[in-house]
């Protein structure tokens, strides 16, 4: 297996892609693809002593900045290490990409150049959150602010495929966000979007509460791109907000240190079910082959994360499991008509 990935993405590219791409063939058996500045990529291993062993190299003279419109990676950035890298990945090249860069950026990359998968409207962004129990995937987490209910319904599909073949999550849950339990509220879109789901191939259990997600009362969350993604940013921020303090309240005085002391095994359990880190990336959910987003502020550990998340993507079939699912169901709707 060989996992393309980007080596200019991020704020800490290169070194920290080098490295987590070296530990990943260390550890995880791939092969990987740095794509970018070919001569910037052996200087930085060189001057940081990281072996290139197990990984090519693909030539890309150009970075794409976070700050540039999304739309303009497909013919002013052409020759990025982004763009290269997808159309790298259409190509046959890879069989994966993982990248930390402009996340609107990867959308259309995914959508243009690797391209959709045949019948699914839109790609979608997918990050796998902690729970007190297992984590879910939530989606869209942010990739396309205005929805339609048959949208909804692929989402569905696609993270049932992720969390069963990839998390082995056997007939997961899925569950649409809404500011309530019954089937009559919410939005047009929600309440045309539940009568689908209903109806749907996946294990649709209703509607949950935003309150209900960090207890873990479902394993696959559907919803719009602009709610799915405030959504994920209140998840992160309160994570920080408790993390905070909880340090605040258990280190404050000596007795306060003591007893920290005594309870440092679960802090630190804790704190990495927290951790970003430990997932890896949101997985790009829709496209021909996978693509992982990863933290903008991935260290190494992080990047091996999300080279292990393609890893897992690839060998669990996530796509092909979705291309069979959507083409059932077209070919059932074209055999009712």
């Amino acid at each position: 297996m060989n996992i393309l990935i980007d080596a200019f993405g991020g704020d800490n590219a290169p070194l920290e892609v080098i490295r987590g791409s070296a530990q990943a063939v260390k550890e995880l058996g791939v092969a990987m693809t740095l794509v970018g500045d070919s001569d910037k990529i052996r200087d930085c291993a060189a001057k940081n002593n990281i072996s290139l062993d197990g990984m090519e190299l693909l030539h890309a003279s150009a970075v794409f900045d976070i700050h540039e419109e999304p739309t303009t990676l497909l013919k002013q950035h052409a020759d990025s290490s982004m763009a290269v890298g997808m159309q790298a990945l259409h190509d046959g090249k890879g069989d994966a990409f993982v990248c930390a860069g402009s996340t609107g950026a990867l959308l259309v990359g995914a959508t243009f150049l690797v391209k959709r998968i045949p019948g699914i409207k839109r790609a979608a962004a997918a990050p796998v959150l902690p729970t007190e129990k297992t984590p879910f995937i939530l989606i869209d987490g942010g990739a396309n602010n205005d929805c339609r209910p048959e949208m909804l319904v692929q989402f569905a599909i696609m993270g049932s495929a992720y969390m069963q073949n990839v998390m082995g999550v056997e007939n997961p849950r899925v569950a649409l966000l809404n500011v309530g339990a019954e089937e009559t509220k919410g939005r047009e879109l929600e309440l045309e979007s539940y009568v689908q789901l209903a109806q749907a191939p996946v294990n649709f259990i209703g509607n949950i509460e935003a309150r209900e997600l960090p207890a873990g009362a479902a394993d696959v969350v559907v919803t719009d791109g602009f709610t799915g993604n405030v959504t994920l940013k209140l998840y992160e921020g309160m994570g920080k907000f408790m993390a905070h303090q909880m340090k605040g309240n258990l280190f404050a005085g000596f007795t306060g240190k003591l007893a920290a002391l005594l309870i440092l095994p679960k802090i630190k359990a804790l704190t990495k079910k927290m951790d970003y880190k430990a997932v890896g990336g949101a997985v790009m959910l829709g496209v021909q082959k996978p693509v992982i987003k990863a933290h903008g502020s991935s260290d190494a550990v992080a990047f091996f994360n999300a080279i292990r998340q393609a890893r897992d993507c690839v060998a669990g079939n996530v796509v092909q499991s979705i291309t069979e699912t959507v083409s059932a169901m077209r070919s059932e709707k074209i055999g009712g008509k």
